[in-house]
């Protein structure tokens, strides 16, 4: 087995003649050493670096990166307690661990660790232990403590702050932590402040890097099909653009100052229709006009919570802001959100709002205020902005952030009417 995977490699590399000379063990241990195999920009750089951002295009082998990453601080730096943390259970299992560039493949079979998948948890002979992680469950991170981590697909992560915040305060053992990113990148602002980063190391690179061992069909179907779009610069060519085509939002659009003297002033809520591990935030956002009819965001309060956790941050919010009304989507579960707020304060004004039209048709008008400057930001709300840029019309996902600013933007500036039945 070992041999024809190594001949097969050697086949791709266009390297001939390599292996006559060498033993059955000799071969064996060829295939599994990476740094004969690797292009050098998969090979960790130089330097005092804490984060290794690899920022690469489909394909480029940025697996196999984080994989070999791992194994070497384990096998040559003497890394002991190690974070795995993907998007999904299923991401870390299937790629990170089991897959055909992971964990397990990239060690030979007797030097391969334990992996118990019951206990999250893969076990090396020298004591290293790694713990799986997902972004869907970021306060699994709170309690242990790490001298490595690897980040696979950071910017698909679904609580991508709150699990990278608990990343980072839990890197702290020993007298080296060190973390790696391996990510197909995306506009999102978390991002941009780890590239720059003084600590970080970037590695950029596409998918045309790997072409060789990529299937054909890939090569012929997709790089086709994007080479030469903006969605190829981004999937392909490893790009951190400022913008995806087909956004309503563009970065340009949002603008910073302090609001001015407020005439209204309204906190917006957006439910979660889901439960679980998958659940979304709930949306909270306080949303004001001002006397020169302009609108504002200003402040951010959604989380993951119980009713009554929700319920008393938006009332909070209410008091706090000196709001006129909480506005709710009535859709899903409207009347409940009307009995948890009055059981916490029967004084607060709630008003349901119905959306009889899709959630892009509700967003358009908004997003033409932005382009035309008449809604502004307090100051900068990374999370919501990096909703509202990133979300796409054939988004299946649910931006509750974007989509409590929505409401409250149109009770405010266009009037319940405009699309939606009160």
């Amino acid at each position: 087995m070992a041999q024809s995977l190594i001949e097969k490699a050697v086949q791709r590399a266009g390297v001939s003649g390599v292996l006559e000379p060498l033993s059955p063990e000799e071969k064996h241990d060829l295939l599994y050493d990476w740094p004969s195999w690797a292009r050098p920009e998969q090979l960790p750089p130089p330097g005092g670096w804490i984060t290794w951002l690899v920022q690469a295009g489909r394909g480029f082998g940025k697996t196999r990166v984080g994989a070999e990453w791992v194994r070497q601080r384990v096998e040559n730096e003497g890394a002991k307690r190690i974070a795995l943390v993907g998007r999904t259970p299923a991401d870390v299992r299937d790629t990170m661990v089991e897959g055909e560039s992971g964990l397990l493949a990239c060690h030979p079979m007797g030097a391969r660790p334990l992996y118990e998948p019951s206990k999250r948890r893969l076990t090396w002979s020298t004591g290293a232990i790694a713990l799986t992680f997902t972004s869907y469950e970021p306060d699994q991170l709170r309690g242990p403590n790490f001298d490595t981590i690897w980040w696979d697909e950071l910017a698909a992560f679904k609580y991508l702050r709150e699990t990278w915040d608990n990343g980072q305060l839990a890197l702290r053992l020993g007298l080296n932590p060190r973390q790696i990113i391996t990510t197909t990148p995306r506009p999102l602002s978390l991002l941009r402040t780890i590239a720059l980063d003084p600590s970080t190391h970037v590695t950029r690179g596409n998918t045309y890097e790997n072409l060789v061992n990529l299937a054909p069909n890939f090569r012929q179907q997709i790089l086709n099909r994007y080479a030469g779009t903006t969605r190829g610069r981004q999937e392909i060519m490893g790009e951190l653009l400022d913008d995806l085509p087909g956004a309503l939002w563009h970065r340009g659009f949002i603008k910073y100052r302090e609001p001015a003297e407020l005439r209204r002033i309204c906190v917006a809520l957006d439910p979660t229709s889901t439960s679980g591990e998958e659940a979304n935030e709930f949306g909270i956002l306080v949303c004001g006009k001002d006397i020169k009819d302009y609108g504002v965001v200003l402040g951010d309060y959604s989380l993951r919570a119980s009713p009554d956790v929700w319920g008393h941050k938006a009332v909070w919010a209410y008091h706090h802001f000196h709001a006129n009304t909480i506005i709710a989507e009535g859709n899903n579960g409207g009347e409940m959100i009307v009995h948890v707020i009055h059981t916490i304060d029967p004084n607060v004004p709630v008003k349901l709002v119905h959306a009889t039209v899709g959630k892009h048709t509700r967003a358009e008008p908004i997003a033409a205020l932005y382009e035309q400057g008449k809604i502004y930001h307090a100051h900068p709300f990374p999370d919501l902005e990096d909703q509202m840029c990133t979300w796409l019309p054939d988004d299946a996902t649910s931006p509750d952030r974007m989509d409590a600013m929505v409401w409250g933007f149109t009770e405010l500036m266009l009037g319940s009417g405009a699309w939606i039945l009160a």
